[in-house]
């Protein structure tokens, strides 16, 4: 339905005259006249106050179809930072009326997922900003100590508090339910690894390495992880090296590396590795996770020019081989290379 027929019916429906709907919009009758005609349309400033008056969303006044409207949605997610309240409950509302829906509910799902950690991102960074500042004023309180370490992400001392227990049992119950799926027994690695549960993330291992198609170089690195959990470096490495050996030009392996060595602090080795599997990335375009790795180490090493050099090709990245021009990603990455670069003119003092 054209915009000026939607206008027509909504202000039939709200039993308001052309001069009545002219005055509450500010503006002469003539120019409702011709909205309703197709003779003009309004201007995009307009459509907020239309929506308002006739109690509707301004997708509503275009009769989007539903698949548009996610569409809308998820764009709007990925270019905005942070969503006025209203704008977020239209939002949920919408996504919680499809759930019913075959046809869209695995999407609307997705999307009211996507919807919530967006706000709960733009309200992380809220605290750890004001977390930080209360801290900065109270360095011997504790009194802001844990919502930032929530926030942050950082590390929790408290083993009830640190360990993965629930996402092991969540994870261990998919894989469980899905037992041709790859995905679910990865992230039962990972989890079990981080614990250092060695000998059930060994059982789980046999069961990912027994799947189709699996990645001869995955089931190798996690065994590498397998050995560390298991306090044998020796082990960890020498499996490793053998994979290199094997498949020194392998993107998988060469990301895989390059991790294993970051955490083990071996930053040199890890850039260098990092650097290369960048560069034979196979993906197009290339995901930015090796560049933000290398930009970290180069930190860590106190080293924030070169830190800021490669937050510099991040977003050089995403604008030249992603094609983004206000998306949220692009503009963290000019955020954090500018917080880079007055580290490096401070000398690393923040």
């Amino acid at each position: 339905m054209e915009l000026g027929r939607k206008i027509r019916q909504l202000r039939f429906k709200a039993g308001l005259t052309q001069e009545q709907l002219a005055e509450k919009m500010g503006i002469v009758p003539q120019s409702v006249s011709k909205w309703e005609n197709a003779a003009a349309m309004p201007d995009i400033t307009a459509l907020p106050r239309l929506a308002e008056i006739f109690g509707v969303s301004i997708d509503d006044l275009f009769d989007l179809t539903a698949e548009q409207r996610l569409n809308r949605i998820e764009n709007r997610l990925d270019i905005e930072s942070e969503l006025p309240g209203d704008l977020f409950r239209e939002y949920e509302d919408f996504l919680n009326s499809l759930l019913a829906d075959g046809e869209y509910r695995k999407r609307a799902t997705e999307l009211l997922a996507y919807l919530f950690w967006h706000r709960m991102n733009a309200d992380s960074e809220k605290v750890r900003r004001y977390a930080k500042e209360a801290i900065r004023r109270a360095p011997g309180e504790k009194c802001c100590q844990w919502m930032l370490q929530k926030a942050a992400g950082h590390a929790a001392w408290d083993w009830n508090i640190a360990n993965h227990s629930k996402a092991v049992e969540f994870y261990r119950g998919l894989a469980e339910e899905n037992p041709s799926e790859k995905l679910p027994l990865t992230y039962l690695l990972d989890n079990l690894l981080a614990d250092r549960r060695a000998d059930e993330a060994e059982a789980a291992l046999e069961k990912y390495a027994a799947l189709p198609d699996v990645n001869p170089v995955h089931v190798g690195v996690y065994r590498a992880h397998i050995a560390l959990a298991r306090f044998d470096e020796k082990g960890a490495d020498s499996i490793m090296e053998e994979l290199g050996e094997k498949y020194p030009d392998d993107f998988v392996y060469l990301f895989e590396a390059a991790q294993y060595y970051a955490g083990k602090c071996d930053y040199d080795r890890a850039i260098g590795l990092y650097e290369r599997a960048f560069a034979l990335e196979p993906r197009r375009p290339r995901f930015q996770d090796e560049l933000m790795a290398i930009s970290d180490l180069y930190a860590i090493r106190g080293d924030y020019g070169k830190a800021a050099e490669t937050y510099g090709r991040i977003v050089d990245l995403l604008t030249d081989e992603w094609g983004f021009t206000e998306e949220v990603e692009l503009k963290e990455a000019r955020k954090e290379k500018a917080r880079l670069e007055e580290l490096a003119r401070k000398g690393g003092r923040s």
